[in-house]
């Protein structure tokens, strides 16, 4: 296929116009011979793929629109990585940024971020990377997204490409040479070691982007819902670097999409698509850690205690590299009434929590008191979705070793609210969170117990290497904690209902809770 099928990148500011998913058969392909020249552009080419994609992309984990119907596609930019011309045995590579269309979620409240108009279409931009053949051996069977019919890849096999060796490879070769293709850039560390022929595997584990290793060296992980500015993943281990900070894998390399056409300051951000960081080969994740311990009913307060202190580690670090603010009683108000916003929206989806929706509310509007009352918090840049899967422990000269990873924040929430300044403490109340989970999980004889230790091992470490006790602002502590209680209701109400006794527990007992 002729490079100018996808002018190595359609511009991102003028995007083409929708192309709804066939609600039936469709037509039958014109002959190559006979196709309109306007088919191998990119709308030819996004209406040869949307039957595909709407039938592949809602069955993926990193698909956020689940339960809602796609009804129609917008083609940001299509970028060939490696020509993918008709004929010969050379897989091509092509980059697709696309924005799938959906109704608005139910009990959906607008505001700031929430990325639509309206009574508009909800739509979230998708990375995608899809492999093209003429045919797909065997052991890409399990790749397959289709085949599809009219446009310029008509006759075609297009998969997903980071499952075929040969592609994940050509990715981190990009990466090692710096440089701009189309609406691409490739960025590098000038630093950073990166050798070729690196064995790269995609990593099996249930997340909400996708992850490549190569070589038990370096791990390119791909943000695939994507949204106009820096993303925390990038920013946060880029800046923590430059600290000397050793808690936090530092960026190699990174590319990026110009920008999407939808900023709304005086300038559009560009939009971040990949990072590659080392691997911690030989870690092992701080969740698996906490299972063993409660399945040998065996003590994690010692792994509690250091890992607090890797906690405030980090955290005195993003302050020293990062712009600090102070919460005074407009911003603590307006805190706690968005708490308080979600908490009715999740009770609207789960009529559990509705018994505890006034004792839960009292936490915000004691935040709420003290903001009015004078009292302040300085509020910085944090890790966003902390729990006991976001953190590594290996075995280093002189002992263990706490990281963390995975600074992204919480994907469902737009991305200028993740890089907000926030009070350090949400991420201590997500942690705290997580020892709940790893004890009732585990099946602990007296899972209270184990995670009330656990607990009290976290904040203690996190003192004594900070010099300042969460548990000191018990009001700041429990309303960040039932925010956080509240958000995974509602998330394992939709994504594992057997696993929703865990929060709700957590509701009983905060709802109990009077600071």
């Amino acid at each position: 296929m002729p490079e100018a099928s996808f002018s190595r990148g359609a511009s991102p500011g003028a995007q083409q116009p929708p192309t709804a998913v066939p609600r039936a058969d469709p037509p039958p392909a014109p002959t190559p011979a006979s196709r309109p020249a306007a088919a191998a552009g990119p709308a030819g080419l996004l209406a040869s793929l949307a039957p595909l994609l709407s039938e592949w992309l809602p069955r993926q984990r990193w698909f956020a629109g689940k339960g809602r119907p796609v009804t129609g596609f917008a083609l940001v930019c299509a970028t060939e990585l490696l020509p993918c011309a008709a004929g010969g045995s050379t897989p091509g590579l092509l980059h697709l940024l696309v924005r799938a269309q959906q109704p608005e979620p139910p009990g959906h409240r607008h505001g700031s971020g929430c990325g639509h108009r309206r009574g508009a279409a909800a739509t979230d931009c998708y990375q995608i990377l899809l492999g093209v053949r003429a045919t797909l051996p065997p052991h890409l069977a399990p790749a397959l997204i289709g085949h599809p019919s009219g446009g310029p890849l008509h006759g075609r096999t297009v998969y997903e490409a980071l499952l075929d060796p040969r592609l994940a490879t050509l990715l981190l070769e990009r990466l090692r040479m710096p440089g701009t293709l189309g609406p691409l850039r490739f960025l590098r560390e000038p630093s950073a070691d990166i050798p070729s022929g690196l064995a790269p595997r995609l990593a099996n584990v249930e997340q909400s982007n996708s992850s490549v290793i190569y070589g038990d060296t370096f791990i390119l992980k791909l943000f695939r819902r994507v949204s106009p500015g820096t993303n925390p993943d990038l920013e946060l281990p880029l800046a923590l670097a430059r600290t000397g900070c050793t808690r936090v894998p530092a960026p190699a390399a990174w590319f990026e999409a110009a920008p999407l056409g939808e900023g709304t300051g005086p300038r559009a951000d560009p939009c971040t698509l990949g990072v590659l960081q080392p691997y911690l080969a030989g870690s092992t994740d701080g969740w698996q850690l906490a299972l063993d311990a409660v399945a040998a009913r065996g003590d994690f307060t010692a792994a509690a205690h250091a890992l607090g202190q890797a906690t405030a580690e980090v955290h005195l670090a993003m302050a020293r590299a990062l712009p600090t603010s102070h919460l005074r009683r407009p911003q603590i108000e307006h805190l706690a009434a968005t708490m308080s916003e979600r908490l009715d929206s999740a009770a609207a989806a789960v009529p559990a929590l509705h018994p505890y929706r006034a004792a839960l509310h009292s936490a915000y509007e004691d935040l709420a008191a003290l903001g009015r009352a004078g009292r302040t918090w300085t509020a910085q840049r944090i890790h966003g979705d902390l729990h006991l899967g976001q953190v590594l422990r290996r075995t280093v000269e002189g002992g263990a070793h706490w990281s963390l990873i995975d600074f992204e924040g919480e994907p469902s929430r737009p991305l200028d609210e993740r890089r907000r300044p926030q009070p350090a403490v949400r991420d201590i109340a997500g942690m705290l969170r997580s020892f709940d989970y790893a004890a009732a999980v585990g099946g602990h004889d007296s899972p209270q117990d184990w995670a009330c230790r656990s607990r009290a091992a976290y904040c203690a470490g996190y003192a004594e290497a900070s010099g300042s006790d969460p548990r000191d602002d018990p009001e700041l502590l429990r309303a960040h904690e039932t925010d956080k209680a509240v958000y995974e209701v509602v998330y394992e109400a939709r994504h594992r209902p057997e696993w929703l006794p865990v929060p709700m527990s957590a509701i009983r007992r905060l709802a109990a809770t009077r600071t």
